[in-house]
């Protein structure tokens, strides 16, 4: 090891935080696009009445704003869930140490080789990797279905 030169690496090739940057860097776009979207929808005369009343600009964020926004938090959480957990290509290239391999390349390495294919297996892992998933969704499931309701205006 040369002079200087630090035992542990925190980004660089082989590391969880290098490869977090690179999907914080891919998503922001999309998700902060489609956010904007969605923020564009709510009234801003809710806003501007709040305003009247003499609530202050934390409050009107707080307690306004962010209830009616949680919908499209909710689904942009999810999708990058989604997107980060099933991501093979970036986690390809930049992780080569076997050890440091995630679930989507690992779960590839099980029917990549020739005689080595083991359907089994990879079958399994892949119905493994579908819970948390699943579970997240039922977690934000309210959320979702909450903010649909919250807007209907009552007939």
């Amino acid at each position: 090891m040369p002079a200087g030169a630090c035992p542990t690496r925190s980004i660089g090739f082989n590391t969880p935080w290098a490869l977090i940057i690179l999907y914080l860097g891919g998503a922001l776009g999309v998700n902060t696009w489609l956010m904007k979207g969605f923020f564009d929808t709510i009234p801003k005369d809710l806003d501007e009445s709040a305003k009247v009343d003499g609530a202050t600009h934390a409050q009107i964020f707080f307690g306004i704003i962010l209830p009616l926004v949680a919908p499209i938090l909710a689904v942009t959480g999810l999708l990058g869930f989604i997107g980060t957990i099933n991501e093979f290509m970036i986690a390809n290239v930049f992780l080569t140490d076997p050890d440091s391999k995630t679930l989507a390349v690992g779960l590839y390495g099980l029917v990549s080789g020739e005689r080595n294919n083991n359907f089994g297996m990879f079958a399994a892992g892949s119905l493994l990797a579908a819970i948390p998933t699943v579970a997240l969704f039922q977690f934000l499931q309210r959320y979702i279905v909450g903010g649909l309701t919250a807007g209907a205006v009552k007939g």
